[in-house]
């Protein structure tokens, strides 16, 4: 482990320390923690959202430009005259 890591993970919260965290988080929140939680599930669940239709977007583009290549290919094929051979020979 690279001495980075090993910075970083010596301030990470340990075990009592996560019970620390949750005990003055109940005391904060008190009845709104379910609300909170559950803004918070909705928030992850849009962004998931978002990053899937972002993804879908890009998956759309990149075949729209291979197809569009393409077609500049057999274009120029097409133009040059070199469709024309039978290459089953």
């Amino acid at each position: 482990m690279t001495e980075y890591m090993r910075n970083i993970l010596a301030w990470m919260p340990g075990g009592w320390e996560w019970v620390v965290i949750l005990i003055v988080a109940l005391l904060l929140f008190g009845k709104r923690l379910p609300d909170v939680a559950r803004s918070i599930g909705k928030s992850l669940t849009e962004f998931k959202k978002g990053i899937s239709e972002g993804q879908n977007a890009v998956d759309d583009v990149t075949k729209e430009v291979k197809k569009t290549k393409d077609d500049i290919v057999n274009q120029t094929k097409d133009a040059a005259g070199l469709n024309d051979f039978n290459h089953d020979d």
